[in-house]
């Protein structure tokens, strides 16, 4: 994410409007049957499927609650559920946000809805690394389970770790060195 795009989402006003208009995200799209709708909560990104007529259907939240300021990592089953988009967002902030059609050809949307009307009611696998929110509405749009989050963070995580053993060898080199310049004397 760049400064710029953080900067809109964090500084968008929640308006009166906004809220009497669900159907409008942050980029002042209306979103059509199929899309993808990204909901930004305090700690991750909560994905939906956008079904028509103002509904949503989205794997429920990790900490079993529809927003979240701190997050749990649950492995278990968690339901899918139907529900207006605006019961989803709450005061948070949402976008259309169909992130992969620049790589993959969604399928068609009324195959889309009516996939996502059929898992209403049902309970998914549900892991925050293997199968989240978001895998379960890149898997209804693109026939794949992907989450960006999820390959971002393991990419960090794995830069982190990377960059810390690259620590590690040099300070174990620089010690070994002092060790045989000191014992060589």
């Amino acid at each position: 994410m760049n400064s710029e795009f953080e900067h809109f989402i964090f500084s968008y006003p929640l308006t009166e409007a906004s809220v009497k208009d669900p159907m409008t995200g942050m980029n002042g799209n209306e979103p059509k049957p199929g899309d993808l709708i990204e909901i930004f909560r305090n700690v991750y990104e909560h994905w939906a499927v956008y079904v028509g007529q103002g509904f949503v259907v989205h794997l429920l939240g990790p900490d079993g609650t529809l927003s979240s300021s701190n997050i749990n990592l649950p492995i278990g089953k968690n339901n899918v559920l139907k529900q207006k988009l605006l019961e989803v967002v709450s005061t948070d902030c949402w976008t259309i946000n169909n992130l992969l059609d620049h790589e993959k050809r969604p399928r068609p949307a009324e195959v889309i809805v009516s996939e996502a009307n059929k898992l209403v009611g049902t309970t998914r696998p549900y892991n925050v690394l293997d199968y989240n929110c978001e895998h379960f509405a890149t898997e209804l749009r693109y026939g794949n389970a992907e989450s960006q989050q999820v390959e971002e963070a393991l990419m960090v995580g794995l830069g982190v770790t990377g960059l810390s053993l690259t620590f590690g060898v040099i300070i174990l080199a620089v010690l070994a060195w002092k060790f045989k310049s000191s014992s060589s004397n």
